[in-house]
């Protein structure tokens, strides 16, 4: 059985009992439970029928699923199996709730036996783990997360390459070249023509990490990210930003998460420590943006914007590395809490040159991120 709400994280809660609701036959939209999630994070746990009505506004959408939600709210805040209202003819239905933190058949806990029908409900800490904030993360978290990330698909958008690639005669122009050189092994018959287009490459992305002491709690779980990206052997160049600027794609491009982060944090001799986002964006614009891999690359910044240097070098920078990349992504894990607002000097300096200021505290935002990546 599920252990008492107030010993979980509220969206956990949101996840969970949206399962059993949708187990007693309520029709339950991921809008709705991310929804209630909120709503918890700002009422609480604490009273009983607080959360009975937050739920019942955020998940209940028909007034014939009010019965419903009454027997599920008692399953699942009471611990006890509890019958669901039916139709007269119909067996009485009893819901109970198990917990699956390893995606595995067994639950943590035993469902209790009846004689009478019963939904057994479980829900996988996968699906929880893809909406927690990283700040929350545990050691094991990070691993799980290390073992999502690996699985996503970490690309520039695509452009067209100046190298030229063989094409059907519908979409292309012809190939001189080819036809007369298949024309001479014919005996100089062109017998069959040959065309060519444009051939399609991905875009560099490169990653720019803020190391800093403010995002300790975040960098953990983005530096992840930073190693699945370059171990997915794409065009990624990874750097770390703190008061000074570390590149750490070569660190980074072992396939062993381990041996690639013992790597990188023996590298980095700044973790943790100040950050100056201006300074270390200038050494990047000097000895390799100009130079050609920032030209046309997509350039992703992970940092949370507090910066000591000065403001108007940070803005300088970044209208330099603009006017290079094809597109500047923002990722800013603090743009997620309620209120937020660039106040940041280092984030007010640099939002003017930002193609995409998103969010990147879970990994449903790093998912979202991917995708923001891959748009042409």
């Amino acid at each position: 059985m599920a252990t008492v709400p107030g010993t979980r994280d509220g969206g956990e809660i949101a996840v969970a009992f949206s399962r059993v609701l949708r187990g007693a036959g309520v029709d339950v939209p991921t809008s709705s439970t991310i929804a209630f999630s909120k709503a918890l994070a700002a009422t609480g746990l604490g009273d009983r029928d607080t959360t009975y009505w937050v739920g019942r506004a955020t998940l209940v959408r028909r007034h014939e699923d009010h019965e419903l939600y009454d027997s599920a709210f008692r399953v699942f805040w009471d611990h006890a199996s509890a019958t669901v209202e039916q139709k007269p003819d119909e067996e009485p239905l009893h819901v109970t709730l198990a917990v699956d933190d390893d995606d595995a058949d067994s639950s943590l806990g035993q469902v209790e036996t009846s004689d009478d029908p019963v939904i057994e409900l479980r829900f996988s800490t996968t699906e929880v783990l893809r909406q927690k904030d990283f700040a929350d993360y545990t050691p094991d978290e990070l691993i799980k997360a290390q073992q999502l990330m690996s699985h996503l698909r970490l690309v520039g958008s695509p452009r067209r390459s100046l190298r030229l690639t063989a094409a059907d005669r519908r979409t292309a122009r012809p190939d001189l070249r080819r036809t007369v050189r298949a024309a001479m092994r014919a005996g100089g018959e062109p017998i069959r023509r040959h065309y060519h287009r444009p051939g399609i490459r991905n875009r560099r992305l490169v990653l720019l990490l803020d190391v800093s002491g403010s995002m300790e709690p975040y960098a953990r779980a983005l530096i992840r990210f930073v190693h699945a990206a370059v171990a997915g052997r794409q065009k990624v160049e990874a750097f770390a930003m703190g008061t000074r600027l570390t590149r750490l794609t070569r660190e980074l491009s072992s396939r062993d998460p381990d041996e690639a982060l013992e790597r990188a944090a023996a590298r980095v001799l700044d973790y943790g420590g100040g950050t100056r986002l201006g300074d270390g964006l200038k050494v990047f614009n000097d000895q390799w943006g100009q130079r050609g891999m920032a030209r046309g690359a997509i350039v992703v910044v992970l940092s949370d914007g507090w910066d000591r240097g000065d403001p108007d070098v940070l803005a300088e920078q970044m209208q330099r590395l603009q006017r290079a990349a094809r597109k500047v992504v923002w990722v800013n894990p603090l743009k997620v809490t309620p209120g937020y607002a660039p106040l940041a000097r280092g984030m007010a300096a640099a939002l003017p040159y930002v193609d995409a200021f998103v969010e990147g505290h879970s990994i449903d935002a790093i998912e979202e991120l991917a995708q923001i990546i891959s748009q042409p």
